[in-house]
This record gives structure tokens, C-alpha cells and sequence, in this order.
């Protein structure tokens, strides 16, 4: 007898909206109901690596967990006229994109998580947007990260970005992985477009340095919560402890056998640091 089929509780849509002045086709996953979180994915990769987050009936009761594809990431198309330039993601025009989605969807004060990338942007939406945000929760999240080898390798037409992206970021999940989350995670990084993966490294190595902007969260109005995978030489647990100690009030756990990607190499390894992070969130009001 076949297993019986089961219907996961995720809803996928898509937003025509502008961006940036721009028309977009944006894709948007989401699940649960009550406070919105927002969950941004990391450097050329998508918003499947919630899909276990998006799963946990134990968030979703109590939030509505909404993750969106970037433009040129996943099945957000890029906007017309792509072919003719070349994708570079700056902390201005992600900082952009996250508020215009949250209204796009009429998210009321959502709370923001991000993991890579998306840790470093959450610490310069807490800067600049404190008071609209009910508080951010940074996944490998710290101001600034030295690049360990040459980006030029990412985008070339002699290089095959399907096996050279997920090659690179294969050493930074933890050992204890689970093999199906590992090779999934590692996947979504073997379908990424040419150049978008070092498009988005242009803001977390080259441009993105948010150091100086640390000392102006004050977290007494956007909480700060910074969770750090052990296994990770890319986002350092020292990197992340150098920048929580510049932010007043942060709260910084570092997760044992985890790496990079905890949201999908190990989701149930994340699940008992997140949870308790997600109920002070609630009991903010």
C-alpha cells in the first residue's frame, strides 16, 4: 500500500508590484496567522530554506511566517531589461525591497529574521527602522565579513555555476546534518542564476560593512536577537560576538552542531534555540 498523500499547510502567491520604481512578478510562500514574521533567505539561494519553519505548527499558530523569493532568486523572475545589466545587491536597495514587501502585504509592525545576507540586513533595518519592526532575529548575523576568496570565480562562463555554488558553500554546514537537508540545502544553490549568487556577496563583502551603524539600535524599542551556528567560517561566532557587544541589549546564543543555513540544514537542530527567541517575542505584545 502507498503512503498516503499529505498537503503541507504553506500557501505560494505572487505579487506584481514595483520595486524600486520597477515592475516585479515576486513570489511568496507563507503559513499561520498572528504576528508577522518576516524570513529573508541567504546569498543566492530562496525562500524554500523555511520550509521546516513553515511546517512547525508550534510557530504557526501564533505567527504569520511569510518568505519571499528575492528578485532574481527562486520564481521571482528579475525585471525586464536584466539581460543588459548585471545584479548587484547593496545595503540600500535590500533595505528597500524588505520594507516595500512588508507593505506590499500589509504587514502591521512584522518582525524581521534573516539568515547570511539576511542576518547582516535585519541589524540596518533595526537602525533605520526600528520603530516599524517589532523586533529582528539575526541567523549567522554579524556587521561586516571578510571575503576568503576571489568572487570572480562565482560569475564566468567557463566556470559551471551549478556544481561551483553549492561546492563553495558545501563546507559551511555543520557535520551533523541530517544528508537529505544537507543535499537540499546545497541544491537550491546548484539552480541559482548566472551572477546572482556573486551579486549578492557584493553586499555582504564588498559594500555592506555596517559597523558604524551598530551603536544606533536601540533595542528597548526593536529587540535584537542573534543566533550563530557554531560550524561556520564565513559568519564567525567571534564576528557575531564582536557585534553584539556594539549593540546594547542584544541577546546572542551560539548553537551547537549547527552551520551556516540552520533554517534548512538542520531545522530541528534550530527549533529548540528559536523557539524560545519567538515566545519573547510574543510576550513583547
Amino acid at each position: 500500500m502507498s503512503a498516503p498523500v499529505t498537503i503541507e499547510p504553506i500557501l505560494g502567491r505572487y505579487l506584481r508590484m514595483e520595486i524600486a520604481g520597477r515592475p516585479h512578478r515576486l513570489y511568496v510562500e507563507e503559513a499561520g496567522q498572528g504576528i508577522p514574521l518576516l524570513c529573508l533567505h541567504t546569498a543566492g539561494a530562496d525562500g524554500r530554506q523555511y520550509r521546516g519553519l513553515l511546517n512547525d505548527p508550534d510557530v504557526t499558530r501564533h505567527f504569520r511566517c511569510v518568505a519571499f523569493d528575492m528578485p532574481w532568486h527562486g520564481k521571482s523572475s528579475p525585471p525586464a531589461g536584466w539581460w543588459a545589466e548585471e545584479y548587484r545587491l547593496t545595503t540600500e536597495s535590500y533595505r528597500g525591497l524588505v520594507m516595500t514587501v512588508a507593505a506590499a502585504l500589509r504587514l502591521d509592525r512584522p518582525a524581521v529574521m534573516g539568515c547570511s545576507i539576511g542576518g547582516r540586513i535585519v541589524l540596518d533595518l533595526a537602525a533605520e527602522h526600528g520603530a516599524e519592526l517589532r523586533g529582528v532575529i539575526g541567523l549567522q548575523s554579524a556587521a561586516y565579513a571578510q571575503g576568503y576568496y576571489d568572487l570572480g570565480w562565482l560569475h564566468r562562463s567557463d566556470v559551471n555555476g551549478g556544481m561551483t555554488n553549492p561546492g563553495i558553500v558545501s563546507g559551511l554546514i555543520a557535520p551533523q546534518s541530517p544528508d537529505a537537508d544537507r543535499w537540499e540545502t546545497l541544491w537550491h544553490y546548484a539552480q541559482g542564476g548566472p551572477g546572482v549568487f556573486r551579486g549578492d556577496l557584493h553586499f555582504y563583502v564588498d559594500e555592506g560593512d555596517l559597523r558604524a551603524k551598530l551603536g544606533r539600535i536601540d533595542t528597548s524599542i526593536c529587540p535584537v536577537w542573534m543566533l550563530t551556528g557554531e560550524y561556520d567560517y564565513s559568519c564567525t561566532p567571534d564576528l557575531s560576538r564582536q557585534t553584539a557587544e556594539q549593540i546594547p541589549g542584544a541577546e546572542l546564543t551560539i548553537m551547537r552542531g549547527l552551520g551556516h543555513f540552520p533554517m534548512s540544514e538542520n531545522y530541528a537542530a534550530l527549533r529548540p534555540y528559536l523557539l524560545p527567541v519567538l515566545e519573547a517575542l510574543r510576550a513583547r505584545g
